[in-house]
């Protein structure tokens, strides 16, 4: 149980930012499509980074994915519920951990 708890999160980030890099894939049509590349995947590097500040400091890198979550409803006008959703659930995996390991021990 304690490595399904541990590794849950981290594949959930894994999943989804390679979910969200997907989208960026429309810019091979493109003249300059590197560069075009590069400015699509700005989500996905957002993504990795806060994904490594949570492997190592699960609480504060899941708050960061809820804070996050949370700006995406705000800044998109609660209309990509798509995005944002699974961005603060993999957050409150990443929170809730040590509560269900602690839970499971009694």
């Amino acid at each position: 149980m304690k490595k399904i708890l541990y590794w849950l999160p981290r594949i959930l980030a894994i999943l989804y930012t390679l979910f969200i890099s997907t989208f960026a894939l429309d810019v091979f049509e493109e003249s300059q499509w590197f560069l075009a590349l590069v400015i699509h995947l700005i989500p996905s590097y957002i993504l990795i980074i806060i994904t490594t500040i949570a492997w190592r400091h699960e609480q504060f890198g899941g708050a960061l994915f809820i804070i996050l979550g949370i700006f995406l409803l705000v800044y998109l006008h609660f209309e990509s519920l798509v995005i944002s959703i699974p961005i603060m659930i993999i957050g409150l995996f990443f929170i809730v951990k040590n509560y269900l390991l602690k839970i499971c021990r009694s």
